[in-house]
């Protein structure tokens, strides 16, 4: 059986800007987004010219509070699914600490997260 991922988490990361969008795969849209190129979310952090992961965690806050917003913290009951994996194999192994960020953001604010891992023997690291 296979299990519909109506809402899924999807994260572009740069040396200079996080981005985060929850996208509606039936409607092919994107549900909500946050990142730190909007202004609101600029003139609180103090990157300078690189993000860090204390802004990641900014740009994870702020998307959890406009999921709740429009009412899809929970994903229709169904959860947000996002692919830690596949999210570290395309950012790459210095972009970790701000993925994990933007995760546990989510988690902390109550957004159901249902996380895809398809190997086992990867875990999430401990700092």
């Amino acid at each position: 059986m296979t299990v519909v991922k109506r809402y899924v988490l999807r994260l572009f990361i740069s040396l200079k800007y996080i981005t985060a969008n929850v996208v509606d795969r039936n409607n092919g849209r994107i549900v909500t987004s946050a990142s730190t190129v909007e202004h609101s979310i600029k003139g609180s952090l103090e990157c300078g010219r690189s993000c860090n992961a204390k802004a990641a965690a900014v740009v994870g806050e702020v998307l959890a509070k406009r999921l709740k917003v429009d009412g899809l913290d929970q994903g229709q009951g169904r959860g947000i699914h996002v692919n830690v994996n596949n999210e570290l194999e395309k950012k790459g192994f210095k972009n970790r600490t701000k993925i994990w960020a933007i995760v546990n953001a989510l988690k902390n604010n109550g957004v159901k997260l249902i996380l895809d891992d398809n190997d086992e023997n990867t875990s999430r690291p401990s700092y």
